[in-house]
């Protein structure tokens, strides 16, 4: 075939045998689990005479935005999984029995066991526990932003499929450019879902995958410092995604539709049974809009998207100890590449469809009270493909790329003392194939020595195994975490890594204070998205110039000094000052003016700022946030990684000049205010504040008859070009919502939301290396209905 590498077959069974060797030591086979990093609680509810109360309970963390409500069964037990660690308040109370209260910490996947016997009610007083009491976690190393249901739930966004990505952006430190990209502190696409436990570290952004469906989303938890030793790969930050996973007995459904600005109208039903050990869901969802992507002009031509989807999973109790989950997954999302204003005078179309299928399986088993064992594997078929018609200028592309990930993990985790230890082993098999073919319409977009045409395939394997130790440690107000993690990387290049994390804290009871300090050492491993087209050698002809550099893994250190403190049981305040040195920083960079990105390396960067977030989780009829942050990034050459074509290939392996990274926002803004009018009606009000992304234009002097004829007035007025920066973007919005109807499981809730209210013209780029330039939306509104029985 062409394009193999037959001679990375030995290496490859080198590494497959390492693996497994490793997954046979810990566990005794060949199957491994994800990453979760969450425990859960067994609830016994009983009467003075031992026997089984049916009863309600809830169960609340504000540290998590954690609120839920469940039924204990008739034989007095219930289970609630995936709790992100923490204290919570769990609140019981039956029918003539006296209310019981108490706090309960989660600090291990080892599930906690509560039995709790509930007195008679005019005999047995219980002391309330107050849920400021959750508000601080004195337990943990590093600050975690957390984002519940509620918040979840009444997230519209303007454009589908960034519902989740836009609370993400919402915590301090985050930034989205175009098309929905997240960049935490200062890094280049380096972001991680954990989604239910199966790591997902390709590009999530809308352009290159299809979206998650929040409606299934419960909670997410958003960490940039003080990673478990058993995150790796991709650590510019991580965001854990939960599904619900309780189901409540019985046959039970939602139903939602929404629409709004753009033609945009979005659909999901979801079904769910349980019954006994047996819980069974399903859903499906799909969406239209014309504007899915940010347009580079305020016209928006061609940027209509369609997307379908649906998942699956049965989850089944054997006993109190054994766990099996299966879950099952297909989305697919068509649309089209927006076009400049020369690009849509020509008539150019350009379709991208992306297709992803997965599966995962999971097998959790209890060993002992203090001993907790899981298993897991998962398979992930990803496509993507890129089609243009004869019309297409400067360039006509054509792309097919994908890959087929095996993922398997194995781990143990352990309560002893004053330790939670954990340690396990996974490992990514990955072959991943690349097709590409382009021809040039305009040749004088170009250099003269630029190849006109181009035929490119190639296929090759990832294989990426490691191992890990880590352990908490809890002794009166003092808490340390520390972890090791060991890393091989075999795409392109072979490389492995040993990273040690540590982090410090210490509880002030007095002041309802933690003050935390953290290292993380950093082994992040190249994008994947069109490696191998950087790395080939059938490229070395495609300019009379070329570069071309194996990219290399970025390796960081991560520092942070931060404290949180509670006010008057209602506010709690983060603050946290950080700072990130890289060497082989990552980037990207485009082939000639396909649109078609890939990753590059320069020698190093620092990223440092400091972050202040204020939360409300709920004070009287209020709640909300207040956030700012600040932060500088500045990368140094030479370029050590990627391909370069004409000049900068010339003059990148002398080039050592410093220069803002793409990220470098410096002040950002942003707060929300909700105010729930009645039991059953809600107002928000909210607004954002950046101060501006750097502009990187490659010309010079700036031809700016040429960008008015690509980007029109309205664009041009939103950059300074003596700054060398887009001018300050800003946006208010709006929403509210009402419970119509209210009876047992049957709800009936309407929302709407208005973005942009002063219908600011907000350029997010403009003339970046990949992201080109792409604007915000105007003033929109969007709006929704759902039904739940």
């Amino acid at each position: 075939m062409p394009g193999t590498n037959t001679h990375l077959l030995p290496s490859r069974k080198s590494a497959v045998t390492l693996c497994l060797l490793g997954a046979l030591i810990l566990s005794g086979g060949p199957r491994a689990e994800a990453q979760r990093v969450r425990g859960e609680l067994h609830v016994e509810v009983r009467d003075s005479q031992g026997s089984a109360l049916v009863a309600t309970a809830e169960l609340v963390s504000d540290a998590n935005q954690f609120r839920r409500t469940f039924q204990v069964g008739a034989d007095g037990r219930v289970t609630a999984q995936d709790l992100p660690f923490g204290i919570y308040r769990l609140s019981l109370n039956a029918e003539n029995f006296a209310p019981w209260n108490k706090l309960v910490e989660i600090r291990s996947e080892v599930p906690v066991r509560v039995v709790a016997t509930l007195g008679v009610a005019p005999v047995t007083t219980e002391v309330q526990v107050k849920d400021s009491a959750t508000l601080v976690d004195p337990g943990s190393t590093g600050t975690i932003y957390s984002i519940g249901r509620q918040s979840i739930g009444e997230e519209i966004s303007t454009q589908p499929g960034r519902e989740l990505s836009g609370l993400v952006n919402e915590q301090p430190g985050w930034l989205v450019e175009a098309n929905g990209i997240l960049h935490p502190r200062g890094s280049e696409y380096d972001v991680q879902y954990v989604f239910d436990g199966l790591p997902l570290t390709q590009n999530r952004s809308p352009a290159f995958a299809p979206a998650f469906d929040a409606d299934e989303v419960e909670s997410m938890r958003v960490l940039t410092a003080s990673f478990p030793a058993e995150y790796g790969r991709k650590l510019g930050g991580i965001v854990e995604v939960t599904t619900t996973k309780d189901v409540p007995r019985g046959l039970h459904g939602q139903l939602d539709a929404e629409g709004g600005s753009f033609s945009t109208v979005t659909g999901s039903a979801a079904l769910s049974y349980s019954a006994g050990k047996n819980r069974f869901s399903a859903r499906g969802d799909g969406f239209h809009s014309n504007r899915y992507l940010d347009p580079p002009v305020l016209a928006n031509f061609t940027n209509r998207g369609n997307a379908s989807g649906y998942s699956a999973s049965y989850e089944r109790d054997f006993s109190e100890k054994d766990r099996l989950r299966i879950t099952v997954t297909h989305n697919t999302v068509r649309f089209l590449v927006p076009n400049e204003l020369i690009q849509e005078q020509a008539g150019q179309r350009q379709d991208i469809t992306n297709s992803e299928t997965a599966g995962q399986i999971f097998f959790q088993h209890t060993i002992s009270p203090d001993l907790f064992l899981s298993l897991a594997g998962s398979v992930r078929d990803a496509s993507a493909t890129l089609t243009s018609n004869p019309l297409a200028t400067p360039v006509i592309v054509a792309q097919n790329r994908g890959y087929r990930e095996g993922y398997v993990r194995g781990d143990i985790a352990g309560h002893h003392g004053h330790h939670d230890w954990k340690t396990g082993v996974d490992s990514i098999f990955s072959p991943a194939h690349e097709a590409l073919q382009y021809a040039i319409t305009d040749p004088t977009q170009f250099d003269p020595g630029a190849q006109q045409r181009l035929q490119f395939a190639d296929r090759r394997w990832d294989i990426e195994p490691s191992a890990y130790a880590q352990d908490q440690w809890h002794r009166g107000n003092w808490n340390v975490s520390a972890g090791l993690r060991f890393d091989h990387y075999g795409f392109v290049v072979k490389e492995s890594a040993v990273s040690p994390r540590v982090g410090v804290a210490r509880y002030v009871s007095s002041l309802n204070l933690l003050i935390h300090a953290s290292y993380d050492r950093v082994f992040q491993t190249p994008a994947m998205e069109n490696l191998l087209l950087a790395s080939s050698p059938q490229l070395n002809s495609i300019d009379s110039v070329v570069l071309r550099l194996p990219v290399q893994p970025a390796r960081a250190n991560y520092y942070e000094v931060g404290a949180t403190k509670s006010f008057f049981g209602n506010l709690r305040l983060d603050a946290n000052i950080f700072r990130r040195d890289f060497h082989n920083y990552s980037d990207d960079d485009t082939l000639l003016d396909t649109g078609v990105s890939f990753p590059i390396a320069f020698a190093k960067a620092r990223i440092a700022g400091e972050e202040v977030r204020l939360a409300v989780p709920h004070w009287g009829r209020f709640s909300g946030y207040l956030s700012y942050a600040n932060q500088s990034g500045t990368g140094q050459g030479p370029i050590t990684g990627g391909l370069f074509l004409g000049d900068k290939a010339t003059n990148g392996l002398t080039d050592t000049s410093k220069f803002a990274v793409s990220q470098d926002q410096r002040n950002t803004l942003r707060a929300r205010v909700r105010y729930e009018a009645t039991k059953r009606t809600w107002l928000a009000f909210g607004g954002e504040y950046g101060s501006g992304l750097p502009v990187q234009i490659d010309s010079s002097p700036i031809d700016l008859n040429f960008l008015l004829s690509q980007y029109g007035y309205a664009i041009i007025n939103q950059v300074n070009f003596d700054k060398g920066r887009v001018r300050p973007n800003y946006s208010l919005d709006v929403a509210a919502g009402a419970e119509m109807y209210h009876k047992e499981q049957r709800t009936a809730a309407f929302e709407i939301q208005a973005e942009n209210l002063t219908d600011h013209v907000n350029v997010i780029n403009f003339a970046s290396l990949f992201s080109g330039t792409a604007v915000a939306p105007p003033r929109s509104v969007s709006a929704r209905l759902k039904l739940t029985f």
